[in-house]
């Protein structure tokens, strides 16, 4: 049976070195989950105690990049992630996000390529590099994960490095998918549950061929379902959301334009009540 650690426990002791940026980070951030949040993590241990690997995780709040920072934090590792390259233009936070290593990440423009070099760079030096394979937040109607992007695939391909799967659950209690507000209280339980190393053994030392790197994200994306089906307790959807079959757009809120229409409609319906 597997493990799970108790919210204040630490189970491994930091050993990698921290600049300013990630010290101020923890400073602020880990008192204040520990006062909004309970934790549940399983298979912790997983997370490797050195070395280069690729976390890939489904993405379910726009806040999970915190809650399970958390988990990677109190297992000794600092993990880097693939940050909107936006970010790094705004006053302080570029900073911190500088100095912490970071890498941004240029969606549809040219420069896109530079966050998977930065990637495989930081993964080959030792970091651990967390990667969301959906590229963004889960629009499938109830939060199951969605057909991965093979980005993840590549970069331990790349690299030669594993890939490690974690289903998180929990923070959409926060703040659900295109909230506007959170909902801090009562405290809410943020579920992790780390898996073993994905195999991608008969895929190494192959060509990295768009048909390779698909196996390989199928198999990531599998990994991440089974394990957050044993954080909920239920069976996942048979075939996995896919955004383009379903016609939704990579950015912005998805149902932004049905919430529109509810908000005109409600507005003419009180002017003619009046």
């Amino acid at each position: 049976m597997q493990r799970k650690e108790g919210a204040l426990g630490k189970p491994r002791r930091m050993r990698e070195r921290r600049g300013w940026g990630f010290l101020l980070a923890v400073a602020i951030v880990k008192p204040t989950l520990l006062l909004l949040t309970r934790h549940r993590w399983t298979g912790g241990e997983k997370i490797p105690a050195e070395g280069g690997a690729v976390l890939a995780a489904n993405h379910v709040s726009h806040v999970d990049p915190l809650t399970f920072a958390h988990i990677v934090y109190d297992h000794g590792r600092l993990p880097r992630y693939l940050a909107k390259a936006g970010l790094f233009d705004v006053f302080f936070v570029g900073a911190v996000l500088r100095n912490t290593g970071q890498i941004p990440v240029y969606r549809q423009s040219t420069d896109a390529a530079k966050a998977f070099s930065a990637a495989v760079d930081a993964v080959q030096r030792g970091r651990l590099v967390v990667v969301y394979p959906e590229g963004t937040l889960t629009r499938q109607p109830d939060l199951w994960p969605m057909a991965g992007k093979t980005g993840a695939a590549r970069i331990a391909l790349t690299a030669g490095v594993p890939v490690i799967p974690v289903a998180q659950w929990g923070a959409h209690e926060i703040l659900y998918p295109y909230a506007k507000r959170p909902r801090l209280f009562p405290r809410h339980t943020v579920h992790a549950n780390v898996g073993d190393p994905v195999d991608l053994d008969d895929l190494r030392g192959q060509p990295i061929t768009p048909e390779n790197l698909r196996i390989a994200t199928d198999r990531i994306m599998d990994a991440i379902t089974a394990l957050l089906a044993e954080i909920r307790e239920e069976e996942p959807p048979a075939e996995r959301f896919d955004m383009r079959r379903a016609g939704v757009r990579l950015t912005g809120n998805p149902h932004a334009r049905a919430e529109a229409e509810r908000k005109r409609r409600r507005a003419l319906s009180r002017r003619r009540t009046r």
